[in-house]
């Protein structure tokens, strides 16, 4: 081999990348507060191209409210199934519901 040296140097490199990326991945993954689930999933790939968080913290509907306020959406364009404004509605109503605790700004 013409560069023996450089070679190890790379595999070095890169193990020891592979190794402390590792961490960070496991504890992304890890549930929490805020943790991922399909309602939120959703609603931020789907509302959050023409809506903020604040329209959500502050609507405070209950599950039948946030599942009209999808279905006007509907009206106005959204392309959503009957399963997925379900499973919107019942995130919305569960954690922006008139009963669900304040959630904190971004900051």
């Amino acid at each position: 081999m013409k560069y023996p040296l450089v070679v190890t140097a790379l595999g070095i490199v890169l193990v020891s990348a592979l190794v402390s990326a590792a961490p960070a991945r496991a504890q992304s993954a890890a549930p929490g507060p805020g943790a991922s689930s399909p309602g939120r999933d959703m609603i931020q790939a789907k509302c959050f191209q023409c809506h903020t968080d604040t329209m959500f913290r502050d609507g405070r509907q209950d599950r039948r409210g946030w599942e009209a306020a999808i279905y006007r959406m509907v009206g106005r364009g959204g392309l959503w199934t009957a399963g997925e404004i379900k499973t919107m509605a019942d995130y919305l109503g569960a954690e922006f519901g008139p009963d669900a605790k304040p959630a904190a700004a971004k900051q």
